[in-house]
């Protein structure tokens, strides 16, 4: 007798819907979780506008699942109940979920690529389910115990911070390099945390909102520029001995700021992308050829940096919980989560909604 649960259900373009649906069962290696809190991801935003694009229409081939889908995939929780063969978690455990779904057979798996799989995919984006619900069931290996001292509210912001985290991580920055970061929305702040405590010397970031322009001040921003107004190529290179940034993260997927952000990198600079790009871009491959800069992806997060993002943030050395501008009930997610942040996406950095708290 499995009964039924409340969910917030993706069934195609600007098509979200509360309803109930069966309580997932736990099975073999999995546990069941209470999902407390969850953020409303930019990913999410799209699919909700223009998708389904993630979300499958066709069976994934892991999760076998296609549309209608539970979403939230950057999520907390407490477990409640244990796979028979689950010995190291038990009910009662505070959680972070690391969404990442991926095959564990294909080649870039077998090097520990598990964010690069063939064939990868995402809680709440996927299938297995999503934070937006009430129960879900995991794999074991998805889950990251929160330490007593980071608050289940904050464990709902990891996943966004180990994208900036891993992208400062894998590229080529070093202590006292100056970087600067294209966009100030979650992502571009999650990279200011992860530079601020990595030992960043000069952070500078481009951002055309005035609202967005304070966020990344406050949260640790050097210098923060409005392209509109300021030639940030030129700025960058007089901040920095006249040869530009080492490195340029790339946090919002613009054609104009791609090209400010790649001219002003210095010789033998890397320009980072961060960014889903809704469309195809340009790049001149003579702008890096003439500078030797190089050019390269990240995709969200290996397994790993779930837990250096969480002992960061319980050191004290990553302060997160001013990301959080929002929070709501699991009823408003459409209306007071979705549409805001289409709406008025330049007073909000990260939505929270509240499903069991905590």
């Amino acid at each position: 007798m499995a009964g039924t649960m409340k969910a917030v259900r993706f069934h195609g373009q600007r098509d979200l819907r509360y309803e109930d649906i069966p309580i997932p069962t736990v099975g073999k290696g999995q546990v069941k979780i209470k999902p407390a809190w969850v953020g409303i991801c930019g990913t999410d935003l799209h699919e909700y506008l223009g998708g389904p694009n993630l979300c499958p229409t066709t069976a994934h081939p892991i999760t076998q699942e296609t549309v209608p889908l539970t979403l939230g995939h950057e999520f907390s929780g407490t477990i409640e109940e244990v796979g028979q063969d689950v010995t190291d978690y038990k009910p009662g455990d505070r959680v972070s979920v690391q969404p990442i779904i991926y095959d564990n057979t294909c080649g870039a798996c077998k090097e520990g690529l598990q964010n690069c799989c063939w064939n990868n995919g995402f809680v709440g984006l996927s299938g297995w389910g999503g934070g937006l619900s009430e129960h879900i069931v995991v794999p074991t290996s998805t889950l990251y115990r929160l330490p007593d001292n980071v608050p289940l509210k904050l464990g709902a912001l990891v996943e966004p911070l180990s994208v900036g985290w891993h992208a400062v991580k894998i590229s080529p920055f070093k202590p006292g390099n100056a970087a600067l970061i294209l966009g100030g929305g979650p992502i571009g702040i999650a990279v200011i945390l992860a530079l601020k405590a990595k030992g960043a010397d000069k952070i500078i970031v481009s951002e055309v909102s005035r609202k967005r322009q304070e966020f990344a001040k406050a949260f640790g921003a050097d210098y923060v520029l409005n392209p509109v107004e300021e030639d940030v190529v030129q700025r960058c290179r007089d901040l920095c001995d006249g040869q530009g940034v080492d490195v340029v993260y790339d946090c919002a997927g613009v054609q104009a700021a791609l090209n400010s952000g790649i001219e002003a990198t210095r010789a033998r600079g890397t320009i980072v992308n961060i960014a889903i790009w809704e469309k195809d871009c340009t790049i001149t491959p003579n702008q890096l050829t003439f500078k030797e800069r190089r050019y390269m992806g990240v995709a969200t997060f290996q397994i790993g940096d779930f837990q250096e993002v969480i002992d960061a943030i319980s050191a004290g050395k990553i302060k997160p919980q001013d990301m959080i501008t929002k929070t709501i009930k699991l009823t408003e997610v459409e209306e007071k989560g979705f549409k805001a942040l289409i709406n008025d996406k330049d007073n909000n950095v990260k939505v929270l909604v509240e499903v069991h708290g905590g």
